[in-house]
């Protein structure tokens, strides 16, 4: 009666949302306070005052057309600030040609992978991964390749990488700062990578994008700079969206924008409007295609992130816990104190403890921690922490 595949994949639903919803039950059974939700990315916060600012000024203006279609590549000036702003980055050459708005990054990323994947060709990705990559490579006919993880440092593991890459690999999607570890790739591991996609271009005489997934682009903690994409690859492609970095998750705004450095981005910028109409996205909301120009460089609270990060981590070590400190995003991913991780979670059940297992994310045997929440639920969660790890002594 219905989609036979649409069906099997329900069996396979997100651990994310699974949690998210487990949350929720518990929360009207014990009260919202006694219940502590590490499973969702939902940054709880409002965002920066420059946001509210914006709508105010344009719902305030009067302009006409504000809710009426532009073209579906997105307002000119928006793409133009934003392409100055990743000039200023990468010191690659970018107008508003290279930039397409988008309906979030999720949006923006299956309207990349429809305009670069022929059926059956390969897209590589590093475990631990933001599972639902697999149902946007499959939307588009191609089939996702995992590389291990590499647990000792969660940087990508190269060596797999290069027995991996075949004539079929058409894309790569690297997502750093990660989730679900929360790690900055380093700049040794991207341009080791750039170089062995680089040999395999010529080996096989094909070319391979580099699909960068940024949401998390202005999280960073300790100082740390991230390499811009488009300065170490050539085929590269940046995904990016407002969620994480102004807190506007629900309101699904996001852009692609592609390196002037690839050959026939004219055609590609082409292919990826046609793709945003054709899938049914038509362009990105228009007001808040506004509001992201506006508050393009407001400033995030990176410090109360980093407080929470430092009192999780500082905690759940001397809890025994095994975990790579975080250096941005909102995540930790520590190691389950046995070796089933959903078992594991499911009697973190038993104290209101809502994890995330690693198994999600390509990476059993370890555990999500979203810490985008109240610091309050953080610090009344540490007792159940205690409670639990009793039962692994």
């Amino acid at each position: 009666m219905f989609s036979e595949k649409v069906v099997e994949n329900l069996k396979k639903s997100s651990w994310i949302r699974v949690m998210f919803e487990e949350g929720n039950r518990l929360a009207k059974i014990y009260g919202a306070d006694k219940v502590y939700d590490y499973s969702l990315g939902n940054p709880f916060g409002e965002p920066p005052v420059e946001v509210n600012e914006s709508l105010k000024k344009h719902i305030l203006s009067g302009e006409e057309g504000l809710h009426k279609y532009m073209s579906n590549a997105g307002y000119p000036e928006v793409r133009r600030k934003i392409a100055k702003s990743l000039q200023q980055e990468s010191g690659i050459s970018l107008n508003e040609e290279n930039i397409v708005m988008t309906v979030g990054a999720a949006g923006g990323l299956n309207v990349v992978l429809k305009a670069l994947l022929n059926e059956g060709e390969e897209v590589i990705v590093f475990a631990p991964y933001f599972v639902e990559y697999n149902c946007y490579i499959d939307n588009n006919g191609g089939k996702t390749i995992v590389v291990p993880a590499d647990t000792k440092s969660f940087q990508p593991n190269l060596n797999e990488f290069k027995k991996l890459i075949s004539p079929k690999t058409k894309a790569v999607i690297i997502n750093s700062p990660n989730n679900p570890t929360g790690v900055v790739y380093s700049e040794e591991s991207l341009k080791s990578m750039s170089l062995i996609i680089e040999e395999k271009e010529k080996e096989y005489g094909t070319t391979i994008f580099l699909i960068s997934d940024e949401p998390y682009n202005k999280i960073v903690y300790d100082g740390l700079k991230l390499t811009p994409i488009m300065s170490v690859f050539k085929n590269a492609i940046i995904v990016n969206s407002f969620s994480k970095s102004l807190g506007l998750a629900g309101e699904r705004i996001g852009y692609i924008a592609i390196s002037s450095c690839i050959d026939n981005a004219d055609l590609l910028a082409n292919a990826l409007i046609y793709c945003n109409r054709t899938l049914g996205f038509v362009n990105a909301p228009a007001l808040f295609q506004k509001v992201a120009a506006d508050a393009l460089d407001a400033k995030i609270d990176i410090e109360d992130y980093q407080e929470k990060r430092d009192f999780l981590y500082s905690n759940l070590t001397r809890l025994g816990f095994e975990c790579i400190k975080p250096q941005g995003a909102f995540y930790l991913f520590p190691k389950a104190l046995i070796e089933d991780e959903v078992e594991f979670v499911n009697r973190a059940l038993k104290y209101n403890l809502l994890l995330v297992p690693g198994s999600g994310f390509g990476c059993p045997g370890y555990f999500r921690m979203s810490y985008c929440v109240k610091f309050d639920m953080i610090k009344n969660s540490i007792s159940a922490f205690e409670e639990l790890v009793k039962e692994f002594k």
